[in-house]
C-alpha cells in the first residue's frame, strides 16, 4: 500500500502519512484505532511491535 492509499483510506494527506512515519508528528488515538484496521494489525503490533 502507498501512502496514498492509506491517506485516501483514513481522509488524510499523503503528507500526513508520511510525517507519521518519519516521527515528525503523531496520529491521534481515534486515527491509531483506524490505522489498526487500514493495516489489519493488532494496537499492541502497531504500538509495541509486538509479533
Amino acid at each position: 500500500m502507498t501512502q496514498a492509499d492509506v491517506a485516501n483510506q483514513l481522509f488524510v494527506t499523503r503528507q500526513t502519512i508520511s510525517s507519521w512515519e518519519q516521527g515528525k508528528s503523531y496520529p491521534d488515538l481515534n486515527m491509531l484505532v483506524r490505522l489498526s484496521e487500514v493495516y489489519q494489525v493488532s494496537l499492541d503490533s502497531l504500538l509495541k511491535g509486538d509479533e
